[in-house]
């Protein structure tokens, strides 16, 4: 008997388990399909970012020039509360001065207009001896009026600066914000790209990190990504591409990508282009080695790394940038 119920539960429990599984591939089976989400490629992510610095670039050429207006309405203020601060004391002590003449005159005056003042019943004398009080102002206020004039002037002028300063001060903020959002914005694409960029691209010892490292727009990025397609190409001395290169003639090749001619030479391509700051370094950017001869250079692409052509033997390849002595940076 106890056999006989412990078989019927045995039992019970496989034909449960028969139609839980039968009636899972049954859902399975009616359940639309539902898409998996595809990761975005490294190119769509480059394409956001180019779409959000071609927004960013207007806001920072626009945030420059409020700034820099901004700053030389500052400095205009400051110099015209310099002019102002003297005038207004020699205007405060040039008052002072007239009220203590009229003061004067009034308590002691010349003897015969006291007097008349004083000892007279004739209206007519009595006004003229008052009106010396306002001859002697008139003619204090003669003497003050081109202070007076010069001191409403710098006022006037003061105060349509503190206006126009008010307004560049809004725009400024307003700017940075914008500025500081889409940054934000472009960095968080920046990660996700090297996140892609390391499951998805030719990693190895001549490109071990995404090239290039930092995604922009404009001629600098065309020329660091122009760069990147270069790399494993042989160093031949002399040649400008498109299948060999030597470190001038790659850079001469990148930028004339971007619409840009360089000559095939490191030091006249030192010469032809513009220097710039270690800080300010941008994918594209032209980096030199060995002062003071600059006899090697590569191209900035982002994140501390170059893209150069190193010698006979060797192939295009990314390099850190503080790899040999640095001569200096220029942009084209």
């Amino acid at each position: 008997m106890a056999r006989a119920r412990m078989f019927s539960r045995t039992r019970r429990r496989r034909i449960t388990a028969v139609v839980t599984a039968l009636a899972l591939g049954v859902l399975l089976l009616v359940a639309p399909s539902m898409p998996a989400s595809a990761a975005p490629s490294v190119g769509d992510i480059e394409k956001q970012i180019a779409a959000a610095d071609n927004q960013l670039e207007p806001i920072i050429e626009d945030y420059n020039r409020i700034h820099a207006e901004l700053q030389t309405n500052q400095a205009k203020t400051a110099a015209l509360e310099t002019k102002l601060a003297p005038l207004h004391l020699q205007a405060q002590v040039a008052t002072a001065r007239l009220g203590a003449i009229a003061a004067r005159v009034y308590i002691g005056g010349p003897p015969s207009t006291l007097a008349a003042l004083l000892n007279t019943d004739s209206t007519v004398q009595a006004l003229d001896a008052m009106s010396l009080l306002d001859q002697v102002a008139r003619q204090r206020l003669e003497q003050m009026k081109p202070l007076l004039q010069r001191r409403d002037a710098y006022a006037a002028a003061k105060k349509t600066l503190d206006q126009a300063r008010a307004q560049l001060a809004a725009q400024d903020a307003e700017l940075a914000a914008k500025k500081t959002t889409i940054q934000k914005q472009i960095a968080k694409l920046q990660k996700l790209r090297l996140t892609v960029y390391h499951t998805t691209g030719p990693i190895g010892t001549l490109r071990p990190v995404a090239c290039p490292v930092d995604y922009t727009s404009g001629p600098g990025g065309i020329a660091a990504r122009k760069a990147c397609t270069a790399i494993g190409k042989p160093y031949v001395w002399a040649a400008a591409g498109p299948n060999s290169f030597d470190c001038s003639g790659l850079t001469l090749w990148a930028w004339a990508a971007a619409g840009v001619q360089l000559r095939h030479y490191t030091q006249w391509q030192w010469s032809d282009s513009t220097p710039v700051s270690r800080a300010n370094l941008r994918p594209g950017d032209l980096v030199f080695y060995y002062p003071p001869t600059l006899h090697h250079m590569g191209i900035y692409v982002g994140g501390g790394w170059i893209v150069h052509a190193p010698h006979t033997g060797d192939y295009v390849r990314m390099a850190k940038l503080d790899s040999a002595p640095i001569a200096g940076f220029r942009r084209p």
